[in-house]
């Protein structure tokens, strides 16, 4: 699922090659349209368990991973100097997350892998610190890494590089660029998308097709674990068979060697089901990112149906303010307006106010023409990006799933020549009894 190219990483001993006298990253790093990870060998080499106290004093228990990075030219170069490290928190990732998510409002960020299990069979176990389990956290935080570092845009973002290659202080900097007061309120945006009136055609069909994405990949990966319980249990019961072979074969003379080596074979096809079902998590997993992949791109329409509807709000604006300035200018007022109404009561207005309120309009109407250029510019540019980010995403979706599809069939075949080996072995054992 991770790229083939590794990400080139930052030493601490060349970093002031890379880092300009005001503090910005030059261009060796950071280049327009040339992905970070062709330059930078990016992993996530293991996870450790902490313990420490949280924000409010409470002793808590957490689990660190530790991010290495090397530069790829040392390694093109025959050198292997050992790699820069550093360790980072899962939410560390969920925040460097976020700043992506507002900061390329247009672009389908990928997603990190789940925080806590879900989608479990019975046996496995949901406690979000199990080995099993936060090893393929660790594997999924460095998909995550791989697939921002090899994005022709997000992998040129300097906060991503401060995020691989400072460990201390890459917070408070993502925190100065005030991205948490650009980020949307949910309840706006869910507004936007009831309120708004002219979305635009083909991000809604991808909304939809998203929608449609999720329901899909849900519904496969509670079948395969339904599939899984059941298939524990076959294999479990398996057991039975050697159990009863082997206590079988001591009171028989002739048949007791067949027998027991029977047992044998299928004690260690019930045995092997563990190791089958934990290679499944897997594949599970590469499900389950493109699971939270369609939530990714269901925010990037969202944010332009938001878009949309400030630019239709701003041009409804507009409109008012030119029917009140067409409403001073002639005299002509609605009946049942506001101003007709008071019109009505209190007389007309004198034809100095009526001059301010005109040269207050004509101003009211300059911004407003000019936010409603804005808006539409905004508007369109964010269409246009998302769209050719979206064609993006969906073929690197069709290559992933297609590859993780025909992988996992590959293994139920091969569990299930495995099963017929067993008993083709089972049947040899009864032949020479």
């Amino acid at each position: 699922m991770a790229e083939d190219v590794k990400e080139e990483s930052v030493t601490s001993n060349d970093e002031s090659d890379l880092v300009a006298s005001d503090g910005s990253l030059n261009n060796k790093m950071l280049t327009e349209g040339s992905c970070l990870l062709r330059r930078m060998e990016i992993c996530v080499a293991e996870a450790e368990k902490r313990s420490g106290k949280n924000a409010v004093s409470m002793q808590e228990t957490y689990t660190v991973y530790l991010v290495e990075t090397r530069p790829m030219d040392t390694i093109a170069e025959g050198r292997n100097p050992p790699p820069d490290s550093l360790w980072r928190r899962y939410s560390e990732f969920e925040l460097l997350r976020n700043y992506l998510i507002v900061t390329y409002p247009y672009i389908v960020v990928p997603p990190l892998p789940e925080k806590r299990a879900e989608f479990v069979w019975h046996k496995l176990s949901a406690d979000n610190m199990d080995p099993d389990f936060v090893e393929r956290r660790r594997i999924g935080l460095e998909n995550f890494l791989l697939r921002v570092a090899s994005h022709p845009v997000l992998s040129n973002n300097e906060m991503l590089y401060h995020f691989l290659s400072k460990e201390h202080g890459w917070k408070e900097m993502l925190y100065e660029t005030g991205f948490q007061a650009k980020a949307d309120s949910r309840l706006r945006a869910l507004s936007a998308t009831f309120r708004v009136r002219s979305p635009h055609k083909r991000l809604v069909e991808i909304k939809h097709y998203s929608d449609g994405l999720q329901s899909h990949t849900s519904q496969l990966l509670r079948a395969r674990t339904r599939v899984a319980d059941r298939l524990y249990a076959v294999y479990k019961v398996h057991g039975n068979y050697g159990r009863v072979f082997s206590e079988w074969s001591a009171i028989e003379k002739e048949m007791g060697d067949g027998l027991q080596s029977a047992g044998h074979h299928m004690d260690a096809y019930a045995a092997s089901v563990d190791d089958i079902l934990e290679e499944e998590e897997h594949y599970a997993d590469q499900l389950k990112e493109y699971l939270s992949y369609a939530e990714a791109v269901r925010a990037v329409c969202r944010k332009h149906e938001l878009s949309q509807f400030e630019l239709e709000m701003a041009s409804q604006d507009l409109i008012s303010k030119k029917q009140q300035r067409e409403e001073l200018a002639t005299g002509i007022v609605r009946t049942f307006s506001l101003k007709g109404m008071t019109n009505k009561l209190f007389g007309q207005e004198a034809p100095e106010q009526r001059e301010a309120k005109l040269s207050l309009l004509e101003e009211l109407i300059a911004e407003g023409e000019e936010t409603v250029k804005e808006k539409t510019a905004e508007c369109n540019e964010h269409a246009e990006k998302a769209w050719a980010d979206i064609i993006h995403f969906k073929d690197q979706k069709d290559k992933d799933l297609q590859e993780a599809l025909i992988n996992y069939a590959f293994m139920q075949i091969t569990m299930c020549k495995k099963g017929i080996q067993v008993w083709n072995n089972a049947k040899e054992c009864f032949l020479k009894m």
